[in-house]
């Protein structure tokens, strides 16, 4: 197939991370993957592997975790998703994506697999998960992070057999689909936990953590907590990085620079040398030199990103609550700015009344949008009524429309922030930043 070929032949999956009205638990089955894995060989059992779940923060956690790897002069591979502009970037090695020519490749590689199986046909998830084992196994990685999609235990990452298992902390997401609690959210993110293995986790609440360490009793797996076995201290946070030390496991960590924004930042990076902390346990010890370097050069566009200085154009993929109040007290942290402009598009799926209620009063004037890609996207007219009178709010039809709206009202010194949805983000971000 050509490459264009090889895209038409993928977008014939069912893709539920655009689609909605889907039962999980009758659309996510791990059989599935693991028939498509033993008829591709395998692959992911070729090369070591951490795992990282979690409701927020799971891709920062992996991007840091991954770029530590890199510094140590390991040949790391990273698996993400969503992607913001072009799905190659969910699958890395080292600095480079995936090339078109490999996805074509590998596509013809693991076509028979699929059309000759009488069984219910992957989803463009999976398809994409089997590409990137199959990619690091032929690329012959050293090692590979893997960060889950939604959920964990039902998840076409979970056939993995990890080294390490990372949870990210747990909050309030997906409740249709992952259990209206913390601790069946719990449960199914503390599924990627393994026999005999490591799982490092953040800080939980309280009905999260006592679910993570029951599972962690009955697989006989090492827990290790931030919070608890693993502490950190923020020295600074401003827009240009933040300065902190970490006392791990194994060591002392003290003036430790990133260049990911905000205090929520320090906490994913001390998860993080946790887990590379971790890998110790499996014979594998990095350099501190290659902790620090990791993590000041970590780079994770969509997340709290400044694409813009002069006005400030702030992206964000905060999606629930938790992460929208996460956001808010960084924007107000770190930033300076005369008014603030919401540029808001979210999936309704989301607590979008939960969102609106974080970042809403935060701001003096909200642009109401949607993705253009995204079946499940909110109607902007929606929206708007759970907003209310509040606040001067307008709608438009898409991002770009809503970004055009954005910069031609705002002055030099005020700020726009673009969130809601890793989609809208990306569609925001093209226009500062395209992929080639």
């Amino acid at each position: 197939m050509t490459y264009p070929e090889t895209l038409k032949y993928l977008d014939s999956f069912i893709n539920y991370e655009k689609k909605d009205g889907y039962n999980y638990k009758e659309s996510f089955k791990l059989d599935r993957m693991e028939r498509l894995s033993e008829d591709i060989g395998r692959p992911q059992l070729d090369i070591r592997s951490i795992h990282v779940a979690g409701s927020k923060g799971k891709g920062s956690v992996s991007a840091i975790t991954h770029s530590i790897l890199k510094s140590a002069g390991l040949s790391a591979g990273l698996y993400t998703s969503p992607h913001l502009e072009n799905f190659r970037e969910r699958i890395r090695l080292n600095d480079s994506l995936i090339s078109e020519s490999d996805v074509t490749r590998l596509v013809d590689k693991i076509r028979p697999a699929i059309d000759d199986n009488a069984g219910p046909k992957p989803s463009f998830f999976e398809v994409y998960t089997a590409l990137a084992y199959l990619y690091f196994s032929e690329k012959k990685a050293d090692i590979a992070v893997y960060e889950t999609g939604m959920g964990g235990r039902l998840d076409a990452t979970n056939v993995l057999k990890p080294m390490v298992s990372a949870i990210t902390p747990i909050s309030y997401e997906h409740t249709d689909k992952l259990g209206d609690t913390l601790g069946k959210i719990a449960f199914e993110k503390a599924g990627i936990i393994k026999s005999g293995s490591v799982c490092v986790t953040a800080h939980q609440e309280k009905e999260a953590i006592d679910v993570i360490s029951s599972v962690c009793s009955q697989m006989g797996a090492k827990l290790i907590e931030v919070g608890k076995d693993i502490s950190f201290e923020e020295v600074s946070c401003s827009d240009n990085g933040s300065l902190f030390n970490v006392t791990g496991v194994f060591g002392k960590y003290s003036g430790l620079e990133c260049g990911l924004l905000g205090s929520h930042q320090i906490a994913n990076a001390a998860l993080s040398i946790g887990i590379i902390e971790s890998l110790r346990f499996s014979g594998i010890k990095i350099s501190e030199e290659a902790i620090r370097v990791g993590i000041k050069t970590a780079a994770w566009p969509g997340r709290l990103e400044v694409v813009s200085r002069r006005p400030l154009v702030v992206l964000d993929g905060a999606q629930n609550r938790a992460s929208a109040k996460i956001l808010a007290q960084a924007v107000k942290k770190i930033f300076k700015y005369n008014k603030l402009k919401l540029v808001l598009g979210v999936s309704k799926d989301k607590d979008i009344v939960g969102i609106i209620e974080e970042l809403v009063p935060m701001s003096d004037s909200v642009i109401v949008t949607k993705s253009k890609i995204v079946e499940r996207a909110a109607d902007p007219v929606s929206i708007k009524a759970m907003i209310g009178g509040s606040k001067d709010t307008v709608m438009t039809a898409s991002v770009d429309e809503a970004m055009d709206m954005a910069l031609s009202q705002v002055g030099t010194h005020d700020l726009v922030l673009v969130t809601g949805s890793l989609f809208v983000v990306g569609e925001a971000r093209r226009r500062y930043d395209k992929i080639k």
